[in-house]
């Protein structure tokens, strides 16, 4: 066993505080970490204060890891010690059913073992996230990383940068396509970035008219405030995409009114309330609305290695981990721009 320092979560109500634990000696086809990075997402708050309920304490969240192998197992090839790598979401799956053996892990049809807040499949101990100086892993859910980008900004493409990366690619975002924005935040700023390098048109749309400024820096060719009717005539029938980033209640038909004939609202934003939607909103103009989680293991190292070829990186703020729990307050208020990271340093 290895002694682990982390930040944990005791109980919902609790701040996040030091935490000491042992993490499992290496499996053969296990990869150790020594983390530099990592990101905080909302998930971690939504986890660690149990909103999502199922939470086991104590909680070490964390799934955007950016480190350097120190360890390897006795049948590891891929990696050696001294590497850079990450891992997101994931450290595991059956690997056998029909979505795992398309490289779809993220939909196994046996539930796959998220970095945090989960059973492990070999000791069903409950796996415990980045908040931490090091993580073990098995290979196959370990990603290379490239030295080429600031490992600060990387961290945060394990979740936020793949959740939007996914079903862009899975619906063929690109050249001729108009595609909304909805909502500039940690997922909605990578959605800029990526459709428009992928060569789609891109508005955001927000409520938020202090947004504008940073959604045409980020590579925005428009910006419509939602707020706004006089912004949002000639919107109708505009979009072929929407990509939804948002988390908080709001009205999906306004949106599905802005979709193109086939056009597609892709959901990647969990809202806490069902969407009510007529099915008169999608049989007219066959629209559709959809949704999608992260992306499996080759998806991930493909958008890797696209933004490093690309030069695409979170916007982030470093902190300190001792400040997480003013990042979970200030994050509730969106005072980020747009994705915390720890420093790993000052644990």
């Amino acid at each position: 066993m290895t002694p682990t320092k982390g930040y944990a979560a005791q109980g919902a109500t609790t701040p996040l505080a030091p935490y000491t634990f042992e993490r499992r000696d290496l499996r053969p086809h296990d990869v150790q970490l020594d983390i530099l990075y990592c990101g905080v997402c909302h998930s971690d708050l939504h986890t660690a204060r149990n909103e999502w309920h199922g939470t086991a304490y104590p909680c070490v969240p964390g799934h955007e890891i950016v480190g350097r192998v120190t360890k390897v197992g006795d049948h590891v090839t891929k990696f050696k010690v001294g590497d850079l790598a990450g891992i997101g979401c994931l450290v595991d799956s059956c690997q056998e059913c029909h979505n795992c053996k398309q490289g779809l892990e993220q939909y196994c049809e046996e539930v796959a073992t998220q970095t945090y807040n989960s059973p492990d499949r070999v000791d069903k101990s409950v796996t415990l996230g980045g908040y931490s100086n090091l993580i073990i892993a098995k290979d196959d859910f370990v990603l290379k990383v490239s030295e080429k980008l600031p490992l600060e900004g990387v961290a945060p493409l394990l979740c936020a940068g793949i959740t939007t990366y996914s079903p862009m690619r899975h619906w063929k975002v690109g050249k001729g396509h108009k595609v909304g924005v909805l909502g500039l935040g940690g997922l909605g700023h990578m959605a800029v970035k990526l459709a428009v390098s992928f060569g789609a048109e891109v508005t955001m749309l927000s409520t938020s008219p202090s947004k504008e400024a940073d959604a045409k820096r980020l590579g925005a060719h428009r910006f419509a405030l939602t707020k706004d009717p006089e912004q949002l005539k000639g919107l109708g029938n505009y979009f072929d995409f929407i990509i939804d980033t948002v988390s908080a209640e709001h009205d999906y038909n306004m949106y599905l009114g802005m979709l193109n004939t086939n056009g597609v609202m892709i959901c990647v934003g969990a809202p806490p309330t069902p969407a009510q939607v007529p099915a008169f909103n999608l049989i007219f103009q066959r629209r559709s609305i959809a949704g999608s989680l992260i992306g499996g293991l080759p998806e991930t190292q493909e958008m890797l290695d696209y933004c490093a070829e690309h030069n695409i990186v979170s916007d982030v703020e470093v902190i300190a981990m001792k400040d997480v729990n003013e990042s979970y307050e200030r994050m509730l208020k969106g005072d980020v721009r747009y994705r915390f990271v720890i420093d790993m340093a000052t644990l």
